[in-house]
């Protein structure tokens, strides 16, 4: 290998164009195998990048320099041989040259740009083609930029040059050339898709915040290329259809961006944000739908005639961006997606088939009900063969709300008097074969029927809260019209697509699935909140009652499935269902409606019932990975409760199985006593038989089970496959239903507003307060691609000029740069005194661990230049041998002076996320976080008084101020209010890692009244327990490795650590003081007892009377609640000094 490299350097040094170009190929095969190239890549360098060689080298030279890592010298060096051949007389050297623009970093780019500017300007007016399309191609990729925008708005003279290059690159889409037309619009697009997503900023790994003025820059780009496009649209059209189908595709996107910016006038929105006068816009209604038109009909013959599967797919998907827009026909929502689809066979767009599902899914709405219909079967088929997850997901969230909002319509339009639509109801979603005998077979290997069924069932509960409200039109408001059209005559219409969904999805109770129980359990909750809501307890309602004839189809339909369900129970596959069956059916159904003359019948509801209770409480040979015997003997004694005090021959049977049951030796103590204060519920129900409201309570229509496993670990298989598909379709309903806007949309609605254009955060000094250089700092996280960016500004103060500064960068902990490699320079030229500049790094995450950033600024005060004018002679009449001569010297930068700062180190609370969990959801999965820390804390608050608790419920307590840094700390807050009594409080907070491991916090605090108080308020010390539960070891080790820095971390300083030592010794100090006040109460005289008391404490202890108190149980709670009003009462008048 030394050999090879040996020769491709020496290929390198000679001058023949042939063997450079050989040996620069032969390099780039060497990088693509994997093996490091640094050396050869400073030879191509030193001798093809900086001195004269052929274009075909200076292409080759600078794909190598993409694909390796560069020094700062060697970065300084590929500048020079930038600025030398921009302006060289080859324009096919000029556009390599300029090619390379794109992969220069953004620390340099700045400088480059404002040396080269009007070189550049002059390649657009180049009469080569190659240059006029390399300057018009690379321009575009870098100019949408973040980076580029934020030096824009430090330099008005940069910004003037862009803004004149984007209205340079805007006329050459009228270029002759095919070429640079076709790349002109694909600039001009790639700034739309800049704006809207910001793709290629993350890509490049900026990661800036937008300020106004940013946001100002980019909408007047956006503004004038809008203006441009609507202007000469039917010129563009024309010059599009001159060029080759293969180029005709990058002129679509511009065009449909435009057209629609200006029919929907949104330009108008985008014109505010560039801080521009807005003038009414000068279009008329008319012209805007003629516009509009004239391009649906320039690309519609495309969806036919074409036979380039990408065009097509990019045609499609532009008229359907077109079909709700004023001018757009909505019947062309139908061919664009027949088109679409029929692209799903064809094998050279296998590839796209995500793409695909999710264009037509996404569109669907815009059909008539009966060709949405008709697509279901298709899709779902389409659906289940896709492989990514999130993908899957989010198609089968838009054809289930789909399915809801075509029902809905349809009963609606029946009410209304018009024909019905055959295939409207949700039975069509299981028309195919496939889909139907995976929802009746009991055991199978595909995930697919599990993810259909929860995902339908939580579409229901979607249905069923209140809709957000659109402010802005748009595709998405069509749909949550729609929706809100099919609800709002009916606060009820929700249930009736749901009981179709329980009926359809019944026979998924009797699945074997291996353990998993998510689905089932979705399908159980909406069943209890369907019966909760249609009361199918009482009976089918009557229309004397004032029941509809609607309702009073509905709940026959419901208590049927409910009888259905009971005869499925013995068929029950999964141990833990069976349980939780028998509560959604136990509260709900009709006992009055039972026939008495199947008594003895063993197909009688009644005993099916009564036969699973005493399998449950009977059932002692299940492992504890399939049955949670706690929970189910539990569910099945209130089960028992629920059904024998309401029905008398219901209490006669349960009243042996309970008998039976506390006799068994497979009942506890806590199951004895439970049995016996039911047994003696029911006898009291059965002795009042007379009596029908005997026994019977309020239904609550609660389902209080989950998937979560209290009885195993947290990585058990089947829980663990549960709660990624509880993420993923919780995730895809959130984003489908109730998204969340960008930024973009925001401001677009609202305009500039100062609450919506995000504020840098707080950086923090590194240097020292003496360095020559002031060196600050701070960082932004990107959780989902894993990154952080760490910017640094750099400030000379000094008085003199600093030619040079490096700025190194180490790591430590879980970063990585990106390029793998082990550290990383920034080299910062021509530091005028106290002017800033600025620079950053971009690293990844690979684990959860306690990093930092190490800088160290090299700053060279000494640096100078060797004389260089003795050595004459033109640039290109010089000998080869006397140029690479003069390339050799280098600057006599001389020794530096190294400045360490200190280490940026990233809080461990930075690397995670809020996970949003239900408090129920929170407390179940508390017990099987394997990782446990524990740490106490403290802090000092200033109050006197009831202001001072936790227990105050209006205005602001300075009870817990020490943890007010929480709220803006990336934790989601489990329950709605804070636990809290009135000298303390409990709190959860709930977290992911952005690697995926699951953090669980609970903080509780006491409060402590100091001994010494201050003239003033009181000061009392809050003593705060956290307790940290992890779903990984390594997570809990990183949090208790330095106990005072995670605090410091949650609470921004404000707690401070105190040892498990010192919490002993206070709490016996406390002890000691309690048990010498007793001594003190004992030593006083006793209170003298009167004849009762002794009379009453004789009967107590002669055994005569069982209970310790004749007060009942409420009576005891109503009474503490009285005396705890009246004393915080007391505590609140003595503080505002008031008298009773």
């Amino acid at each position: 290998m030394d050999i090879l490299f040996s020769q491709i350097q020496a290929d390198l040094r000679s001058n023949d164009s042939l063997r450079q170009s050989s040996a620069l190929l032969q390099a780039l095969q060497q990088s693509a195998a994997g093996r490091d190239i640094s050396v050869i890549a400073k030879s191509a360098v030193e001798e093809i990048v900086a001195s004269p060689a052929s274009a075909v080298s200076k292409k080759l030279a600078f794909d190598l320099i993409r694909n390796t890592r560069l020094t700062a010298d060697l970065w300084d060096t590929v500048c020079t041989g930038i600025r030398n051949d921009i302006d060289f007389p080859d324009p096919d050297v000029t556009a390599a040259a300029i090619s390379i623009l794109a992969a220069i970093p953004s620390y340099r780019l700045s400088k480059l740009i404002h040396d080269c500017n009007k070189e550049i300007s002059d390649c657009f007016d180049s009469p080569s083609e190659n240059l006029r399309f390399s300057v018009t191609e690379t321009l575009g990729c870098i100019l949408a930029r973040d980076d580029l925008v934020t030096l824009c708005e430090n330099n008005m003279k940069l910004l003037d040059r862009v803004s004149n290059w984007w209205n340079r690159i805007a006329r050459n889409t009228l270029d002759k050339s095919d070429n640079v037309s076709k790349v002109a619009f694909e600039s001009i697009g790639k700034l739309f898709q800049e704006f809207e997503t910001k793709r290629m900023s993350r890509l490049a790994g900026d990661k800036l915040v937008d300020t106004e003025n940013s946001v100002a820059i980019r909408s007047k780009w956006v503004a004038s290329m809008i203006d441009f496009l609507w202007k000469m649209r039917s010129t563009l059209m024309c010059r599009s259809l001159l060029l080759p189908i293969e180029s005709f595709r990058a002129t679509i996107y511009p065009l449909v961006y435009a057209v629609k910016a200006v029919a929907s006038d949104s330009v108008q929105a985008i014109k505010k944000l560039s801080s521009r006068n807005v003038v009414a816009s000068d279009s008329r209604e008319a012209e805007r739908f003629i516009g509009v038109s004239d391009v649906v009909s320039h690309l519609a013959p495309y969806l036919e005639s074409s036979l380039d599967p990408a065009l097509i797919f990019e045609v499609g998907i532009n008229m359907l961006y077109l079909a709700d827009v004023p001018g757009g026909r909505p019947e062309l929502a139908s061919a664009s997606i027949t088109a679409i689809l029929t692209l799903w066979d064809r094998q050279e767009y296998s590839s796209g088939r995500e793409t695909i599902v999710r264009a037509v899914v996404n569109n669907l709405h815009l059909l008539d009900l009966s060709r949405q219909v008709s697509l279901f079967k298709k899709l779902l088929h389409m659906v289940r063969n896709l492989r990514a997850e999130s993908d899957r997901m989010h198609a089968l969230a838009c054809i289930c709300r789909t399915a809801l909002c075509v029902d809905l319509f349809a009963k609606e339009s029946i009410r209304r008097g018009q024909k019905p639509v055959a295939g409207t109801d949700i039975v069509s979603l299981f028309e195919d074969a496939a889909v139907k005998a995976d929802l009746n077979n009991v055991t199978t290997k595909s995930l697919f029927r599990e993810e259909l069924v929860a995902m339908l069932v939580e579409s229901c509960f979607q249905l069923s809260l209140p809709l957000p409200e659109q402010k802005n039109s748009g595709m998405e408001s069509r749909v949550i019209g729609a929706l809100a059209y099919g609800t709002g005559y009916g606060a009820l219409n929700w249930t009736e697509p749901a009981l179709e969904v329980v009926e359809v999805c019944r026979p998924c109770v009797r699945w074997d699935c291996e353990g998993r129980t998510y689905a089932i359990d979705c399908y159980l909750k909406l069943l209890v909140r369907l019966c909760h809501i249609y009361d199918t307890r009482g009976g089918v309602k009557r229309v004397k009652d004032g029941a509809s004839q609607d309702q009073i189809l509905n709940e026959t339909r419901l208590q049927n499935l409910q009888r259905e369900l009971v005869r499925d129970l013995p068929e029950i596959n999964t141990p833990r269902i069976g349980a939780r069956l028998l509560w959604a059916i136990a509260e709900h159904v009709n006992l009055d409606g039972l026939d008495p003359l199947l008594a003895d019948d063993p197909n009688d509801l009644l005993n099916i019932i009564v036969t699973n209770i005493h399998n449950i409480l009977h059932n002692t040979d299940s492992s504890p990975s399939t049955l949670n015997r706690p929970q189910d003997v539990q569910v099945a004694l209130l089960c028992a409760q629920r059904v024998g005090s309401r029905h008398p021959r219901a209490g006669q049977l349960l009243l042996q199985e309970l008998e039976e049951f506390k006799s068994s030796p497979s009942s506890d103590s806590v199951t004895k006593h439970q049995c016996r204060l039911i047994l003696q519920r029911i006898k009291y129900a059965l002795s009042h038989s007379g009596d029908k409201w005997i026994g019977v309570g309020d239904t609550r229509g609660d389902y209080p089970f989950s998937h979560h496993k209290l009885t195993v670990q947290f990585y058990e298989a089947s829980a663990a496959q549960d709660r990624k598909l509880e993420g993923l379709i919780h995730k895809a309903i959130l984003e489908l239903w109730r998204p969340d806007p960008n930024d973009l949309t925001r401001l677009l609605a609202k305009d500039i507003d100062s609450s919506l254009v995000k504020v840098p955060p707080r950086a923090f000094t590194l240097s020292a307060s003496s360095d020559p250089c002031y060196v600050e700092g701070y960082h932004l996280t990107d959780p989902n691609d894993g990154r952080i960016t760490l910017h640094l500004k750099v400030l000379n103060l000094t008085e003199i000029e600093i030619n040079r500064v490096d700025i190194r960068f180490g790591l430590s902990g879980g970063l990585y740069f990106m390029d793998k490699s082990p550290q990383a320079v920034r080299q910062l030229n021509y530091l005028n005194s106290q002017e800033p500049v600025h620079c950053s790094v971009t690293v990844g995450v690979s684990h959860f661990e306690r990093c930092a950033f190490w800088v160290e600024v090299m700053y060279y005060p000494f640096q100078g230049r060797h004389a260089q004018a003795e050595y004459g002679g033109g640039y290109a009449e010089e000998d080869p041998e006397m140029a690479r001569y003069r390339r050799s010297l280098r600057p006599a930068i001389g020794e530096p002076v190294i400045l360490r700062c200190q280490p940026y180190k990233i809080p461990l609370t930075e690397l995670l996320l809020p996970h949003k969990i239900s408090p129920v959801e929170f407390f179940r999965l508390w017990p099987s976080l394997p990782a446990i820390v524990e740490c106490t804390g403290t802090y000092t608050y200033k109050g006197s008084g009831f202001k001072a608790t936790a227990a105050q419920q209006y205005g602001e307590s300075p009870f817990l101020s020490g943890l007010k840094s929480l709220l803006s700390k990336p934790f989601h807050k489990v329950c709605s209010h804070i636990i809290r009594t009135v000298a303390g409080f409990q709190m959860c907070y709930a977290a992911k890692t952005w690697i995926g491991g699951f953090v669980g916090m609970m903080i509780f605090g006491s409060s402590e009244v100091s001994r010494n108080v201050d003239l003033g308020d009181e000061t009392a010390t809050m003593v705060c327990k956290f307790v940290v539960r992890a779903s990984d070891a390594n997570i809990a080790k990183e949090m208790g490795s330095d106990v005072q820095e995670w605090m410091d971390d949650l609470t921004d300083g404000s707690i401070e650590y105190m040892p498990e030592e010192e919490v002993k010794e206070a709490a016996a100090e406390r002890l000691k003081m309690s048990m010498e006040h007793i001594a003190l109460l004992k030593a006083a005289r006793p209170h003298k007892m009167s004849d009762h008391e002794q009379q009453q404490e004789q009967v107590d202890e002669d055994g005569k009377e069982t209970t310790l108190c004749k007060l009942s149980a409420e009576e005891v709670e109503h009474r503490a609640l009285q005396a705890a009003v009246l004393q915080e009462w007391h505590h609140l008048c003595k503080d505002r000094s008031t008298k009773l």
